[in-house]
């Protein structure tokens, strides 16, 4: 890796290039609830918009997939889909909602979670983990994965005939 204020130039575009496949993706939920539950796109844009988190659109687009009317193929692709973006969540919540700090000793970026976790007996605040070349990868990595999950969100889309 290069200096640290490169490091960090290209973790903040490497999660700003990670947030727009994201939303890209997440935007074609939209045609999988209307064409799921039956509606057309302007409807399912009122849904899609009145559920204000990607865990509510997932939840959402599994159970409309899950009703018993669903064909059982169309079924298995779109829980398939929603699950394997799903296991990239964690991933873009990380680097989404972290602020970016130089560890001092090492000069490296490293990312602080803005999240608390409520444990039993405690509180858990500002994870922080360094930003390295394997950090680097998964981002990598996890923008490819989007690209092709949205190539087969538009298949499925134009497959099953959901409104466009």
């Amino acid at each position: 890796m290069g200096t640290p204020a490169a490091n960090l130039d290209a973790l903040l575009l490497l999660t700003g290039r990670l947030n727009y496949a994201w939303a890209n993706t997440e935007s074609l939920l939209i045609h999988l609830i209307a064409g799921l539950a039956g509606t057309d796109k302007d409807a399912a844009v009122i849904i899609f918009l009145t559920l204000n988190t990607t865990r509510a659109r997932i939840d959402l687009v599994e159970r409309l997939a899950k009703m018993e009317k669903t064909p059982e193929a169309q079924k298995k692709r779109v829980l398939g889909l929603t699950g394997r973006v799903m296991k990239l969540s964690a991933l873009r919540n990380r680097y989404s909602h972290s602020i970016y700090a130089f560890d001092p000793e090492s000069g490296s970026p490293r990312t602080i979670m803005m999240r608390i976790a409520d444990r039993r007996n405690d509180l858990k605040m500002g994870r922080s983990d360094l930003v390295d070349e394997k950090a680097i990868a998964e981002i990598e990595d996890a923008i490819s994965s989007l690209k092709t999950i949205n190539r087969e969100y538009w298949a499925l889309i134009q497959e099953f005939g959901y409104p466009i």
